[in-house]
């Protein structure tokens, strides 16, 4: 069946300029609420129209339950359930409200057939524009999915309900880490900012060696290989101690004309096309070759831990200075001017004493992590193709 034709309501929201927007009153949903399969709050960012106002633009209000499918991006055709609010909403024009007819198929279930690669593939045909990519409602309406009996339906959400609970608990369990490592890091050495328990401060490149990237010339094809790996930003992960396999590795000869670090450098994003990726860090486990949006720094003074942590709880320093309008660079000659405290070595090996048995723990929920994602995956396929 057509999507369009199992919702009771299925219909765009409303155009809302600025002008008709409030402080407070019925809350406007946005293309920015939508993520992949959940709703994101961004409750600081919220905004709202009066009731006059509502009646007067004749709006459609949602409810807890509808579905809404952003059609922008990223990516084109995401959808989440609204959740339980106390308040009253409305959505933007850029969204599409599925009220699915639960005599046919539950909002559960047509949700999470709208995060499968089956869903995303029948769209890509009907997705429209060059620069900014859009489907249009009619376009979204006539995607169409089989749709298996209630009782079918109750035991595919109730098995992918089980795996995404057990996904949310360990990217937690995560994120509660790394809050206990920045928990310690300002416990021993306060804000490195502030610098509240004084110790000496210098400029990068006075404690570390700073070499930015570069990309041997793509015209030479036997610069490209399998002889080392090229790193680049993607492969620089929050969160993440270590870059992730490259898809790419140059050759010897590649690798004789570009930069390389060994093993226990810092890779730092440093070109990045929004403030929120600049300044990304890992450590090389291995030694790698990198491109030119990224700089290694090469501690001299520094214990690697330490110096990896510290540039973490220095992200706003980082980037204070840096113009998106004029493209977001973190240059190798404004990062090596930068102030950072060095506390004395044993003080900084006992905090990395303290990483390594945290990180220990980190290593085994990510496993966990990993294989219940895949196996999500591997349902998802089996389920939706």
């Amino acid at each position: 069946m057509r999507l369009e034709d199992i919702c009771t309501v299925f219909t765009d929201g409303d155009w809302i300029e600025s002008k008709d927007q409030s402080e407070s009153g019925i809350r406007l949903v946005q293309t920015g609420n939508i993520g992949e399969g959940r709703y994101l709050e961004k409750e600081a960012r919220a905004k709202y129209i009066s009731e006059e106002t509502f009646y007067k633009l004749k709006c459609t209000e949602i409810f807890p339950g509808d579905i809404l499918v952003s059609r922008l991006p990223e990516p084109v055709g995401r959808a989440c359930i609204v959740p339980e609010k106390t308040e009253r909403m409305i959505t933007a024009v850029d969204c599409t409200i599925c009220r699915p007819n639960e005599s046919l198929i539950s909002k559960e279930y047509l949700c999470y057939f709208m995060r499968s690669n089956a869903y995303y593939t029948r769209l890509l045909g009907n997705v429209t524009g060059t620069t900014r990519k859009r489907i249009s409602r009619k376009n979204l309406g006539s995607v169409e999915l089989q749709i298996p009996t209630k009782d079918e339906q109750k035991i595919v959400v109730e098995r992918l309900d089980c795996l995404v609970k057990a996904i949310d608990s360990r990217t937690k369990e995560l994120q509660l880490l790394d809050e206990l490592i920045k928990a310690r890091f300002v416990e021993l050495f306060g804000d490195p900012r502030s610098n509240p328990f004084g110790f000496e401060k210098k400029m990068l490149k006075d404690t570390c060696k700073v070499i930015t990237g570069n990309t041997p010339s793509r015209a030479i094809a036997e610069y490209y290989g399998d002889y080392i790996e090229w790193i680049k930003t993607d492969n620089i992960v929050s969160g993440i101690l270590n870059p992730t396999q490259a898809i790419e590795s140059l050759s010897e000869k590649g690798m004789n004309v570009g930069r390389t670090v060994e093993k226990d450098s810092i890779l730092m994003a440093c070109i990045a096309g929004s403030i929120a990726s600049i300044g990304r860090v890992c450590i090389t486990d291995r030694t790698v070759a990198f491109n030119q949006q990224i700089n290694a720094v090469v501690p001299e003074q520094y214990n690697i831990l330490f110096l990896y942590v510290l540039l973490q709880m220095s992200k706003d320093y980082l980037v204070e200075d840096i113009n998106m309008a004029l493209k977001g660079i973190l240059s190798k000659s404004k990062l090596e001017e930068k102030e950072f405290i060095i506390p004395p070595m044993d003080l900084q090996e006992q905090f990395s004493d303290f990483v390594k048995q945290v990180d220990k723990s980190k290593v085994a929920v990510q496993k966990a992590l990993d294989e219940t994602q895949l196996l999500f995956n591997s349902l998802m396929q089996e389920y939706f193709g």
